[in-house]
């Protein structure tokens, strides 16, 4: 039984969380040849292996041909293009009917929905009105759905975790000031038990809403590391906060001899 165990001492998001995966040993041309299978286009990814604090580790990057992406151009009507934000039932059905393998839809369409329905309630919106900005945008549907690839090419059956860490503050945001942790992370605790500490030394969001998303919906334990298990690899996966530190989520393949 391979589980792997997230150390998410500086938080975690999506890229982090590819970078840590493919650090651990994930195909990079294969993974691009499975995320193709999604159909979405507008984007390259970059993969760059580097160290910080003299640690070495992957830095991935979802780069998208445009400079910002708010949404997609959905619709071609009078000559005009149509722009905004996927909504649930968009990203679901693109989902669906892409050639992704049955474990990887499952998953990422519950990411999805565990993020909408936390968005839905913190903006007072019915689940079918919300309009993503950040769910929707093409890079966090790659990272969603590029997560549960790399752990299906890991092979991971189970996946466990420490404490999350976030940072303190408030951060700014296309519709103004946002406390941390993000009002959708903290939304996403609710019914739960997963454990946060708030690091007032980071004056910055260290856990984002695709990053608790993927918690939420894909770990299965918390707690300190397994003493147990046989640890078989430790990849690093880069973050883009400033932290004044090290900022990565480090994740390790622990295997379970029956």
């Amino acid at each position: 039984m391979r589980i792997l165990y997230l150390d998410a001492f500086s938080g975690i998001s999506g890229d982090m969380f590819i970078g840590a995966l493919l650090d651990l040993g994930v195909d990079f041309e294969q993974f691009k040849q499975e995320l193709a299978k999604l159909g979405v286009h507008g984007y390259t990814l970059k993969k760059q292996e580097l160290a910080k604090s003299s640690i070495y580790g992957t830095d991935f990057d979802v780069i998208l041909d445009h400079e910002k992406d708010h949404g997609f151009v959905e619709r071609h009507q009078a000559g005009q293009h149509h722009q905004h934000g996927r909504h649930l039932g968009e990203i679901l059905e693109l989902i669906k009917n892409s050639d992704l393998s049955k474990r990887v839809k499952e998953q990422a369409s519950a990411v999805f929905s565990e993020i909408a329905k936390a968005e839905a309630t913190v903006h007072h919106l019915p689940l079918t009105e919300v309009h993503f900005h950040e769910v929707g945008a093409l890079d966090s549907i790659v990272d969603i759905v590029g997560c549960c690839i790399a752990l299906e090419l890991l092979n991971v059956d189970q996946i466990k975790a420490s404490e999350l860490a976030d940072g303190t503050g408030l951060i700014q945001v296309a519709h103004g000031q946002m406390p941390v942790p993000v009002p959708a992370v903290m939304q996403m605790r609710v019914g739960t038990a997963i454990p946060i500490k708030q690091r007032l030394d980071v004056n910055t969001e260290l856990i984002t809403p695709t990053g608790m998303g993927l918690v939420k919906t894909l770990v299965t334990d918390f707690g300190p590391l397994p003493t147990d298990l046989t640890a078989e690899k430790i990849g690093y996966g880069f973050g883009k906060r400033d932290t004044g530190g090290f900022n990565a989520l480090r994740a390790i393949i622990f295997e379970k001899k029956n």
